[in-house]
């Protein structure tokens, strides 16, 4: 299951949310987890003791509770709360610790932040990092770039020329994300984003070329750290044969299914004296014009519908005259 430390999450958040390490230290090792196919915002909440959430987050309300139970009128204590498992307690609102909250913190081992910040905004925040940083993933390989502002993996069996393809691309004005391993993330329950494993970031392999370092040969616009996927090009190779079979005026959408998220796939023949650069950039444009509404391939079948049909009104017109 996805998972990060409580000490990761406060060196990655510390100065956007302005906290302090209050109480818990030893709890720093505690992991914030999200089950498969479990949503990462249901992690981060306002002190509840019914739905117990990985991150208890208190707020006005929520310390003046607590406050009260400190009241010597009441008996109660919070071994309620600690019941259950829990990574990670913040106090929101530049609020005052209540000193019970504090103790049981320490002793618990259990980490208590304090933020500046309403604890509205510190939730928005952190469930946003959660959902980014616990997403469910897996790696494709392939070459993932930005064509037109559209996420597409270009994938296929080695050796047919997808780094050269890539490197056209680039060369075109798009840019790259990752190559040979794409770590692709499920950020919400239809989106895919592409990243870069740190690795291999910037670089890109070409065959009789070596390690290209894409960021220093194009510049900073030829990177792109992350992208959504949003189509999938498939190269196979092809001999003549191959391409006479082909339909040429099949219409039927391909879909491919990664991390349960479906993906329009498309199939790419290679053969020699084809320029794939422009067939990639005309299957994203027409990709686009898909996503308007617009289907060329179908609107060619109608027109050509509608002049069969004017034909043969045409036909029956002329015989009926010659009745």
């Amino acid at each position: 299951m996805p998972s990060i430390t409580v000490r990761q999450l406060y060196q990655d958040n510390q100065a956007k949310l302005q906290m302090n390490w209050t109480a818990g230290t030893a709890g720093s090792d505690n992991r914030i987890t999200v089950e498969v196919d479990k949503h990462a915002l249901a992690l981060v909440g306002h002190l509840n003791f019914i739905h117990h959430n990985q991150i208890q987050v208190l707020g006005v309300a929520e310390v003046e509770y607590l406050q009260k139970l400190e009241q010597p009128e009441n008996s109660s204590n919070l071994d309620e709360l600690f019941n259950f498992p829990m990574a990670l307690v913040i106090v929101a609102n530049d609020l005052p610790v209540p000193n019970t909250l504090r103790d049981y913190c320490h002793t618990h081992n259990t980490p208590l932040l304090t933020s500046k910040l309403e604890s509205p905004y510190l939730m928005d925040v952190l469930r946003i990092y959660l959902q980014r940083m616990l997403a469910v993933s897996t790696i494709k390989h392939g070459v993932f770039l930005d064509v037109f502002e559209i996420g597409v993996l270009l994938m296929g069996a080695s050796g047919l020329g997808k780094s050269e393809l890539a490197l056209e691309l680039i060369s075109r004005g798009h840019s790259l994300v990752a190559d040979d391993a794409v770590e692709l993330h499920r950020t919400a329950p239809e989106v895919l984003e592409g990243r870069c494993p740190p690795m291999l970031r910037d670089f890109l392999e070409v065959r009789g070329l070596g390690v290209l370092n894409i960021r220093h040969i194009f510049g900073e616009t030829s990177i792109r750290p992350k992208k959504q996927l949003k189509l999938i090009i498939n190269l196979v190779a092809a001999n003549d044969d191959y391409m006479k079979q082909l339909d040429r005026l099949s219409i039927r959408t391909e879909t491919e299914s990664i991390l349960n998220v479906k993906i329009r796939s498309v199939m790419l023949p290679v053969a020699a004296g084809r320029n794939l650069a422009v067939l990639v950039e005309a299957a994203v444009r027409n990709y686009i014009l898909q996503l308007r509404g617009k289907d060329s391939t179908k609107e060619f079948l109608d027109r050509h519908q509608e002049v069969m049909k004017a034909e043969s009104l045409n036909q029956e017109d002329t015989e009926n005259e010659s009745e």
